[in-house]
């Protein structure tokens, strides 16, 4: 297995069926080896260092009705928001002020709302020039696309979800198509944005094959960023039941990732620490190199609902990144 795993840190490549063994091993020395190699690899791209990306979860009004999502459209238990201008450049300025030079828009897919962003992601630019500006809004028109881009945003997140037709099917209701979100990241790459892809880990139907073909989708597109995080099941969907995913196999896809894609910026998600107390800074010695601390304001942070267990207001809470530094410095790791 070490054999594998060093062929994949020199070529950046393996055939599926050794990634199959290196996603199914049962050795631990092997496992401790992936995770030592891609954190060399990862501080040999960015140092001992994590980049911070302050996130403002904009609005939970989501036209969609994904089985795993709590914020899905028929979800009638949600309390429905839509940030201000004002509110969303306030979150700005205060991350910035703590020295985050990245802003990342999150919210609910709604092209309607999504391209009266414009004026908003205009106005930040001019504020912040420096800054880099995310967006991730799910599936929008490609004039959308192109004006938000005019308008000075950068970065967009698109998790392609599951790159297996089958399984993505069976996450989705039936307007939502496979094709379509994977036309849309090419449309992003397109227009020049810095584009992430990503998908869940653990999710209900999926199998060791179909997280073999989202590696070899992500290898082959070599996204800008990459997104994974374990499947967290919220109690309002009809997958709310289902067992939640594996945070060591989870970590396992992380070093995977970054031998993968050894400069891709890759995030230690919130979603692995509903699950383990420590498993975000397990994350950063697996190979992730990006924090997303939570800068959305307090009155609405818990109506963001996407998964049960979400941590609304503990370490991702801009008022915590003392506690991420503590975090950090057990690691002997800092951030910027």
């Amino acid at each position: 297995m070490h054999v594998l795993i060093d062929e994949l840190r020199e070529t950046h490549n393996l055939p599926d069926e050794a990634i199959r063994q290196l996603l199914e091993t049962g050795d631990g020395s092997a496992v401790q080896y992936l995770h030592d190699s891609a954190r060399e690899i990862s501080q040999g791209a960015f140092g001992r260092t994590v980049k911070l990306r302050a996130l403002i979860e904009w609005s939970n009004v989501c036209r969609n009705d994904c089985l795993y999502c709590g914020i899905r459209r028929s979800n009638t238990g949600v309390t429905r928001y839509t940030l201000a201008k004002d509110e969303i450049l306030a979150c700005c300025e205060h991350a910035w002020n703590l020295g985050l030079k990245t802003f990342v828009l999150q919210g609910g897919e709604n092209p309607a709302a999504a391209k009266a962003l414009a004026p908003t992601v205009a106005e930040m630019r001019a504020s912040w020039p420096e800054a880099a500006i995310t967006l991730s809004l799910g599936e929008l028109p490609y004039d959308t696309y192109a004006l938000l881009r005019r308008s000075g945003a950068n970065r967009y997140l698109l998790r392609h979800e599951s790159a297996s037709p089958r399984l993505y099917a069976r996450l989705h209701p039936a307007e939502m198509r496979l094709e379509n979100r994977l036309a849309c990241l090419r449309t992003l790459r397109e227009l020049g944005y810095e584009t992430g892809a990503g998908m869940m880990v653990g999710a209900p139907f999926q199998t060791v094959e179909d997280l073999v073909e989202d590696l070899r989708f992500l290898h082959d597109f070599q996204p800008d960023m990459v997104g994974v995080g374990p499947f967290v099941p919220h109690p309002d969907t009809p997958l709310g039941t289902s067992p939640a995913g594996s945070v060591s196999l989870t970590l396992r896809i992380y070093s995977i990732l970054r031998l993968m894609l050894p400069h891709a910026n890759i995030p230690s998600t919130t979603a692995l620490s509903s699950l383990r107390a420590d498993a975000r800074t397990a994350g950063i010695l697996a190979g992730a190199n990006v924090l997303m601390p939570n800068f959305t304001p307090l009155r609405v942070r818990a109506s963001y609902d996407l998964y049960s267990g979400k941590n609304a207001s503990g370490v991702e809470a801009e008022e915590n990144l003392q506690r991420i530094q503590q975090e950090l410095n057990k690691i002997q790791y800092s951030y910027v």
